[in-house]
């Protein structure tokens, strides 16, 4: 089910709050762990049974772990064990097919067939989610859940279930008996879940139209390379508004009913770094590598820079492999792996700073962010390579000046918009609008602040009927990373 779907928005949405507020005590969360399955079954019941398995073999694993904590050694055989049972579980459902592909591919015929096996949609997000549960348990850094109930709970919550963001056990944990609803909090989940609805509906699903139309034209020979430059444009504000705003729905769900969910972007393509970028995109992903992947391996503080460059190179090809069973993502991952060891062993970055070079770098930040999307968004590697080139006038077709400049007419608001809405500043008159001043000030001047106020908050309520009427004729798409 979509939180950009009329049956999101005048079913189950309702139906949920209702019934969590009728129910008393410890009902509320067994509530909220049915219509969390409900919701995962609306599309494909069958993979219920996925998720119901996920649940049951980490709340055991979480259980063997507490038992044995004394013994170090078995202890740790427990936790290695969750892990390779959940990421069989992962490597089974999302990468089996694709390994099948590379060895016929290798072996120059058909050695074993390919199977009719379908992704459980999000299972890379609840499988993450999943194992925090038992690595913190592991590292003591949550207490174990002797009811399955609540670790039901923690890995299927309906908000960011499919999409993110990647919530830790730790910060789960505590409001599972602890949270409270208040007026201010359930009123800023309402605005937040607002303000990703319109980004998805009206700036990501916009962009999405001209982003496939201009990815197809290779296959049709007539990719030049102004629209190739449109293209992916459009898909770095698509992926971006699209993503961030399912952080923001998911985190404005969540404040709906109690639970505070972390961050998950800020504003990445204001970075100054590649390092930075990372810093601000998927921010829960991560944070997550970093947690459980890099500083175990030794992360930076290692004594050998050898070292340093497998411990990079470890969690960027898995970000590359969690993302997707194709070399694309492989490649992408592998790309800032490249990009991000050049920034640590070269100190870029800083060097850049100090010749006075810094917007230069910015600017050239995004630049290969923006390459890095047309990897992530191409069908293959040989489809990239050939974008690529014709964003840099290699092997384009016959430039056609008038066609690009009709697009770039055409869609010059909704560019305006994606740039202004990437930058602090519409978050900033928002807050503004929302701010309760108090403050003296002279009569006119606080009756102007406060229509001013009055109508930032009738635009976001005229967009948000704006994006409800394009869900009414059918004007949406899914989100990009429910795929993942």
């Amino acid at each position: 089910m979509l939180f950009s779907s009329m049956a999101f928005l005048i079913l189950f949405l309702p139906i949920t709050l209702a019934g969590y507020w009728l129910l008393r005590g410890y009902w509320k969360n067994i509530w909220l762990l049915i219509v969390s399955m409900v919701f995962y079954a609306w599309g494909e019941p069958k993979f219920v049974v996925v998720m119901a398995a996920s649940i049951a073999i980490n709340y055991l694993f979480g259980l063997a772990i507490d038992a044995v904590r004394e013994r170090r050694g078995l202890a740790r055989l427990c936790l290695f064990s969750m892990a390779a049972v959940n990421l069989g579980l992962l490597g089974y459902y999302k990468y089996l097919n694709f390994l099948i592909e590379n060895l016929n591919r290798l072996a120059g015929r058909e050695v074993l067939a390919q199977t009719s096996i379908a992704l459980p949609i999000g299972i890379s997000f609840f499988t993450f989610q999943a194992m925090s549960y038992v690595i913190d348990v592991y590292r003591q850094n949550g207490k174990v859940q002797k009811n399955i109930l609540n670790v039901g709970l923690y890995i299927a919550f309906f908000p960011q279930l499919i999409a993110g963001p990647i919530v830790r056990y730790e910060t789960f944990a505590w409001q599972i008996y602890n949270r409270q609803v208040t007026r201010e909090g359930f009123s800023a989940g309402v605005k937040r879940f607002l303000y990703g609805f319109i980004k998805k509906v009206l700036v990501a699903n916009t962009m999405a139209v001209m982003a496939d139309y201009m990815f197809s034209l290779p296959a049709r020979g007539t990719l030049t390379t102004g629209a190739a430059w449109l293209g992916a444009l459009a898909y770095t504000f698509q992926i971006y508004f699209d993503f961030s705003a399912y952080s923001d729905m998911a985190i404005g769900l969540g404040k709906m009913f109690g639970f505070y969910f972390p961050e998950n972007f800020n504003y990445p393509y204001m970075a100054a770094s590649i390092t930075d970028f990372w810093r601000r995109w998927h921010i829960s992903l991560s944070t997550w590598f970093r947690d459980y992947v890099y500083i175990p391996l030794g992360g930076s503080r290692v004594d050998k820079k050898w070292k340093l460059v497998r411990n990079l190179f470890v969690v960027w090809f898995l970000t590359g492999v969690w993302h997707g069973a194709n070399w694309t993502f492989i490649c992408w991952g592998l790309f800032y792996f490249v990009l991000l060891t050049a920034e640590k062993l070269l100190k870029i970055p800083e060097r850049m700073e100090k010749r006075g070079l810094g917007l230069f770098y910015r600017v050239l930040t995004l630049l290969l962010v923006v390459l890095g999307w047309v990897l992530f968004r191409a069908e293959s590697l040989g489809e990239a390579v050939i974008y690529i080139k014709a964003m840099f006038g290699i092997e384009q077709s016959r430039p056609q000046v008038s066609w690009t400049l009709y697009y770039v007419w055409e869609y010059k608001w909704y560019f305006l918009a994606a740039f202004l809405g990437s930058t602090p500043l519409v978050k900033a008159l928002l807050d503004w609008a929302d701010r309760d001043d108090k403050e003296e000030a002279g009569g006119a001047a606080e009756l102007g602040r406060e229509a001013a106020k009055l109508a930032l908050h009738g635009i976001v309520f005229l967009l948000f009927l704006l994006g409800a009427s394009e869900l009414v004729i059918g004007a949406h798409n899914p989100f990009i990373y429910f795929n993942f």
